[in-house]
């Protein structure tokens, strides 16, 4: 863990999926398209709920062992879907455009740090009119998928011209973001509304744990 003194943040980074938006149908629905396009058989819409958060060369990588090449061709197969069909298939959580507008009017400076590409990541912030809140808005390259979620979020505060991280917090739903925030030395508010489990969170080493968007900055929970 890391101390998170609220009285010195001053930057709020955001992940997307999960975080902002429930996007498990949208994603869930590309995968499917993709295995089957593969030939890959045995996963129902439960059990692919996994692939939701991580990003896309470890979930294919990890969960169907795949190779590099392959993974690359499965990302592909995926995004004819996700492109033209799943990136919508998308919902705004409750409470996320108040929580948003009253850490905006309170002073804080937000921004989204996340393993999806950024011009996806635009496309559905506008869509649902909450790219207004953010000061930037920061994804991985359209078809690098090398990036690291840490490395997202270096990224996003290189970008904001961060220089004291003791300003910096992260508020996202998985492992991932947890463990990309420590290691950028921050810390990482965990979401208990998103895709990860309390344990899940709690295991990573969550710095403060809430249970729905008014709780951030607010009111939380502590681990």
């Amino acid at each position: 863990m890391i101390t998170l003194d609220k009285s010195k943040i001053k930057y709020i980074l955001y992940d997307l999926d999960g975080t902002l938006t429930d996007s498990a149908r949208g994603i869930v629905n590309s995968f499917k398209y993709c295995l089957h396009e593969l030939g890959i058989e045995g996963w129902d819409d439960k059990a692919l709920l996994k692939f939701v958060g991580p990003p896309l060369q470890e979930s294919f990588g990890a969960y169907l062992g795949m190779d590099e090449s392959e993974v690359d061709n499965a990302i592909k197969i995926y995004r004819t879907y996700y492109a033209d069909k799943g990136i919508f298939e998308n919902s705004v959580y409750d409470g996320v455009p108040e929580a948003l507008g009253r850490l905006r009017q309170a002073g804080y400076i937000q921004a989204v740090a996340t393993s999806k590409p950024e011009v996806y990541a635009k496309k559905i912030l506008e869509k649902f009119e909450l790219s207004g809140y953010f000061e930037d808005i920061c994804g991985i390259p359209l078809g690098d998928e090398s990036m690291t979620k840490a490395q997202v979020i270096a990224q996003s505060m290189e970008r904001l011209g961060i220089e004291d991280k003791s300003q910096v917090v992260m508020v996202g739903d998985r492992d991932y973001d947890i463990k990309g925030a420590h290691l950028n030395g921050i810390p990482c508010i965990g979401v208990t509304y998103g895709y990860g489990s309390r344990e899940e969170l709690e295991s990573a080493g969550a710095d403060e744990i809430v249970n729905n968007p008014s709780e951030i900055l607010h009111s939380g929970s502590s681990v």
